[in-house]
């Protein structure tokens, strides 16, 4: 018979995993940094910065930032335009690699404002003319997503 962890078990062993990701990375873990990490993990979609504000009301919007910031320039995140006028993050799903051909196309509805990952389908690599050097890919389509399709069908 197998016997289940405590969540204070759970909990820490996810730390130690956050906290060793951050250092593979060059990044010092910091228990600021760990949540933050921690929360974009857990998210099913990429967020804004005022979405990771919300959801980490006791820490303010520079820190927040700053955090983001660090973890976009040691490959940690993906950062990206959806359309919305903010950036979206989330966490790079490689935790060794951050390649280009790891990142995967997104879709913005428009009806209820959300970003949400497509990762099935990656993004198609475009071969740049002599002398360019690619750094960063975005491909965001805009529609409605199976949600809002149907409540637009359903007022028709």
């Amino acid at each position: 018979m197998k016997i289940s962890e405590s969540p204070s078990t759970i909990t820490a062993r996810l730390q130690q995993k956050i906290a060793g990701r951050l250092r593979q990375k060059g990044v010092k873990p910091t228990s600021i940094r760990e949540l933050v990490f921690k929360i974009l993990l857990s998210n099913q979609h990429p967020v804004s910065l005022a979405e990771l504000e919300s959801q980490l009301e006791t820490i303010d919007k520079s820190t927040i930032f700053r955090t983001l910031s660090l973890f976009e320039q040691h490959h940690l995140v993906h950062a990206f335009e959806d359309g919305s006028g903010s950036l979206k993050y989330e966490a790079c799903p490689n935790p060794y690699e951050c390649l280009l051909e790891d990142q995967h196309i997104h879709f913005y509805c428009t009806g209820c404002k959300k970003t949400l990952c497509i990762p099935s389908k990656q993004i198609p690599l475009v071969e740049l003319p002599k002398g360019f050097a690619m750094q960063s890919v975005n491909y965001t389509i805009k529609g409605f997503c199976p949600t809002c399709s149907k409540s637009a069908e359903k007022r028709i």
